[in-house]
């Protein structure tokens, strides 16, 4: 009974990887996390904002120590 055979993969090219990322692939992302902290920030501008008091006193907390 034989072994299989396992090949070797190829090295890597000299020079290291040559792929960039679009501007958008970055930029998207960070966009997004913006929009929702300024959210989170100021609740007031939601429209579906709930009233759950434990999530606006903590709220309210964050703009506090941001404030100083």
């Amino acid at each position: 009974m034989s072994a299989p055979t396992h090949t070797r993969p190829r090295p890597a090219a000299p020079g290291g990887v040559g792929t960039r990322l679009p501007w958008w692939a970055l930029a998207l992302p960070t966009l997004g996390f913006i929009t929702l902290l300024v959210l989170l920030l100021n609740p007031a501008d939601a429209q579906a904002a709930a009233g759950d008091p434990a999530i606006t006193h903590l709220v309210e907390r964050v703009q506090q120590l941001i404030a100083r």
